[in-house]
């Protein structure tokens, strides 16, 4: 295979002057082997190193240090037992677009599974007016011009997906003595995203000097959440 210890003395063998070996040469090949093994670290090494350069490609160790360059020591910690792809996609929406609603609805979608629910107090698109569809029971809401640079979010957490290889209470593929069981909570099921992993995500999105009102709903212990700048302050008095 290319780049191993065989290929390097091959490589080495086919660059000796003709005549000087015959073509059966134990002591010789021996020899080769031994710088050829050298060779194929060094490639070895080299391979990895072009591998560690880019986000995409980046393992191991490399992928954390990689993710405190991008997000600072602390900004974006692995979580336990987290592989590499996983930890990976969470960290490449650093690329990803930002200040629009666009592209809040995207991050909220990519990391949930379902599109958020935006409403902008100054947006007439969103309150409705003259000549826009509003009413009750009409697409529209209360609009106020004293809530400037903010805007409400309503974010539907993903439903749990189980805990992998393991059969629940009612499947006949499983229980007591039939099947994999085990004791388990919600904090094992895969794949796992947290509440601020979601207010996490609204805050990288979202202009500077804006406020975002969070709304969670779905199967959590649930609240409301307000960012401004780097605070989080949970509330249970805003519904939509």
């Amino acid at each position: 295979m290319k780049g191993d210890t065989a290929d390097f003395a091959q490589r080495l063998r086919r660059v000796l002057p003709t005549g000087w070996f015959p073509d059966t040469a134990p002591a010789l090949d021996t020899l080769l082997q031994g710088l050829g093994q050298g060779w194929a670290d060094l490639y070895a090494m080299l391979t990895t190193v072009q591998t560690q350069t880019r986000l995409t490609t980046v393992q191991g160790a490399f992928l954390d240090l990689a993710a405190a360059d991008y997000r600072g020591a602390g900004g974006l910690m692995r979580r336990g037992g987290e592989p590499d792809a996983a930890y990976r996609a969470r960290l490449l929406p650093i690329f990803r677009d930002r200040v629009t609603r666009p592209a809040l609805i995207a991050r909220l979608k990519t990391l949930t599974g379902n599109a958020p629910v935006v409403f902008e107090p100054t947006r007439p698109g969103d309150t409705g007016g003259y000549g826009i569809a509003c009413g009750y029971g009409v697409a529209g809401g209360y609009g106020s011009l004293v809530l400037p640079d903010q805007f409400f979010v309503t974010v539907q957490r993903p439903a749990g997906a189980g805990i992998p290889l393991v059969a629940g209470y009612g499947s006949p593929s499983g229980g007591y003595g039939v099947g994999r069981a085990v004791y388990g909570t919600l904090a094992s099921e895969l794949p796992h995203v947290t509440d601020m992993d979601i207010y996490a995500a609204v805050n990288d999105v979202r202009p500077a000097g804006s406020i975002a009102w969070v709304a969670l709903t779905g199967a959590a212990i649930g609240g409301y959440g307000f960012w401004d700048e780097t605070f989080v302050w949970d509330s249970s008095t805003w519904a939509s």
